[in-house]
């Protein structure tokens, strides 16, 4: 079967492809590559206008005229591609816009590859309009718009979320959704909003590829090692400050007993290699379950503290705090739950093996594959 996957986020489609290969099937990846972490694709969309004088210009054109050369490249490029992503059995969209055009270039090119292919599916994963619309409408306990409803002054640096409520990006989903045979979830918080939506064919755990992430199995020797890795872009939204707070009380508590290691916007490199040698990891707060981030460290045995809301613990069938630390928007909740572990070591390694078991369990690639193929397949 030919397989056709588009998008990239966090190493998703990636881990996907890589699990469908086993069954021999031809899968090719078209996109953008994600950022910094520089995944790879079979076929990429150049960003032309990202940096230097070209993005000076097509800011300015923008402002000035409303045209987006950005979209424009893109647009053009897809269309030269024509015989390169035709005729595949299976299209999946990462997103409903993953080219970061705009809304009614996003609209064509869907058009344009759903025109020259059989079926075509859809991943609910990074922002879409019904899972910000859900946020936005508060339907969430908590999500990661709460610190703009909590302060409207944190505006504009959620510009680029809610831009996804705008009536050109309804538009682009309502057309999107009714053209494609169906869409998947990547994990709950992206499930809870399509519940008895008629195009919702379930979730499907993000695919880990545990045959490249090597587990790590924990040694507490001295002291215990607390990593806390912000990426000041996101910061706000993930509520990194509740573990900054938190992480002050520890350190005031325990000093001579842990090792706090905090750092901001770094390089993806430099990030693991640090990662690598702590004994828990502090991710985000505002979400239901984890990311990949998250999963990625729960796979080489870190005790992980993120999001694993009931709702999650009820998909997998789990007890709180065994495979995970659900983590709160709580400052006395995460500096209670820190020092639980400090003072039982040996909590940490038990979640530790558990992690990575839970990960070989329910996020193996080739597992997560079958799956896929099943759903594609309509006998999910």
């Amino acid at each position: 079967m030919k397989i056709l996957l588009i998008g990239e986020y966090s190493r998703l489609h990636n881990s996907l492809k890589e699990g469908l290969t086993t069954f021999g099937h031809e899968v090719k990846l078209v996109g953008r590559s994600d950022g910094f972490k520089n995944y790879p694709v079979d076929i990429e969309i150049k960003k032309k206008y990202d940096s230097g004088w070209l993005k000076k210009t097509r800011v300015l054109l923008l402002k000035l005229t409303g045209v987006d050369l950005h979209s424009i490249s893109v647009k053009r490029q897809i269309k030269n591609l024509r015989n390169q992503i035709s005729n595949y059995d299976i299209v999946q969209f990462i997103n409903e816009a993953p080219f970061h055009c705009r809304p009614k270039t996003e609209k064509a090119i869907f058009q344009f590859i759903k025109q020259h292919n059989k079926n075509v599916f859809l991943l609910s994963c990074g922002f879409d309009y019904l899972s910000i619309k859900y946020a936005h409408n508060k339907n969430y306990r908590y999500s990661i718009l709460t610190p703009l409803h909590e302060d409207k002054k944190l505006e504009p640096q959620f510009k680029f979320i809610l831009k996804r409520l705008a009536s050109s990006y309804l538009d682009l989903h309502q057309y999107i959704f009714e053209s494609i045979t169906g869409v998947i979830a990547s994990d709950i918080d992206y499930h809870v909003p399509l519940k008895n939506h008629p195009k919702y064919l379930g979730l499907i755990p993000n695919p880990i590829n545990t045959d490249k992430i090597q587990y790590i199995p924990l040694q507490i020797k001295d002291k215990i090692k607390i990593f806390h890795g912000i990426n000041k872009e996101s910061a706000v939204r993930k509520g990194n400050q509740f573990f900054t707070e938190a992480l002050k009380i520890i350190d005031a508590k325990y000093g001579n007993r842990v090792e706090i290691i905090t750092t901001s916007s770094i390089p993806y490199n430099e990030y693991i290699k640090l990662y690598d040698d702590c004994h828990i990891l502090l991710d985000m707060v505002y979400a239901y379950d984890q990311g990949y981030n998250a999963l990625e460290a729960m796979a080489k045995g870190k005790v992980v503290f993120t999001g694993a809301e009931q709702e999650f613990l009820d998909h997998y069938e789990l007890a709180p705090d065994t495979v995970v630390i659900n983590a709160l928007p709580n400052v006395d909740y995460l500096v209670e739950k820190l020092s639980w572990l400090i003072e039982n070591p040996d909590k940490i390694t038990v979640i530790s093996k558990n992690a990575r078991n839970f990960i070989e369990r329910e996020h193996h690639y080739i597992k997560i594959a079958e799956k896929y193929l099943a759903t594609w397949d309509g006998k999910n």
